[in-house]
C-alpha cells in the first residue's frame, strides 16, 4: 500500500498485521480520489475506522487542510502514527485513539463541520447505520458535507431517507462499494 498522489506520492505505508483491518487497495483508492480531486484542497477530512490511515493520508497528501483519524485498535493507531511520520504530515493530523461514538461526542464539543467524512467500518455489522444515525443530529456534517461509506455490496442503505440523507453517487467494485451521501438540504 502506498500514497498514490500529492506531496507524499509513492511513500509506502505500513499496515497492521492480521485481519482486524482491511486496507483499501491502491486501485480503489486511486478511483475514489480521482472522483474527489477537485474538492480536496483546504478541506476538513474525517476518517472514521481509519485502519492504517491510508485514506486520510491520501487526502492530506492531495491538499486537505487537516484530517482527523479515528481508530480504536492500538496496533492500527501505531501504524497511523508511523505512516504520518513517514509522509511528514503529522502537523496536519489529529489521531483520536477511541471508538467512533466517543470521537463523535468529543468532536461535537469542538463545533467542527467537515467537508468529507469517510468511513470503512467492519463489513456486515451495521456500524454505518449507527454512525449515520449519530451524525444526523450533529454539526459535524451539514448539507454540503459528503459522507463516503465503504461497504460490502450486500450492505443495504434503504434507511437513508428515513435518517435524512440522500444518495449522491454509488461506485461499485468487484466485492464492495463506495456510497456517497449527504444530508437533505
Amino acid at each position: 500500500m502506498r500514497v498514490i498522489s500529492g506531496s507524499a506520492r509513492r511513500t509506502l505505508l505500513k499496515t497492521a498485521e492480521g485481519l482486524d483491518t482491511r486496507p483499501t487497495t491502491d486501485r480503489i483508492k486511486e478511483t475514489l480520489f480521482n472522483m474527489l480531486q477537485g474538492s480536496l484542497y483546504d478541506c476538513r477530512f474525517l476518517d472514521l475506522f481509519s485502519g492504517s490511515g491510508g485514506i486520510g493520508i491520501e487526502a492530506l497528501s492531495r491538499g486537505a487542510e487537516k484530517c482527523w483519524f479515528v481508530e480504536n485498535n492500538a496496533k492500527a493507531a501505531g501504524c497511523i502514527r508511523e505512516n504520518l511520520k513517514a509522509t511528514h504530515l503529522e502537523d496536519k493530523a489529529v489521531l483520536m485513539e477511541c471508538d467512533v461514538n466517543t470521537a463523535i461526542e468529543k468532536l461535537r464539543t469542538e463545533k467542527l463541520t467537515f467537508d468529507f467524512i469517510f468511513m470503512d467500518p467492519p463489513y456486515e455489522k451495521n456500524h454505518e447505520f449507527y454512525v449515520l444515525n449519530e451524525l444526523r443530529d450533529t454539526e459535524l456534517a451539514d448539507e454540503h458535507t459528503i459522507i463516503i461509506v465503504e461497504a460490502s455490496k450486500n450492505t443495504s442503505f434503504d434507511y437513508l431517507a428515513e435518517l435524512g440523507y440522500e444518495t449522491v453517487k454509488i461506485k461499485e467494485y468487484k466485492t464492495n462499494i463506495h456510497i456517497f451521501i449527504r444530508k437533505y438540504k
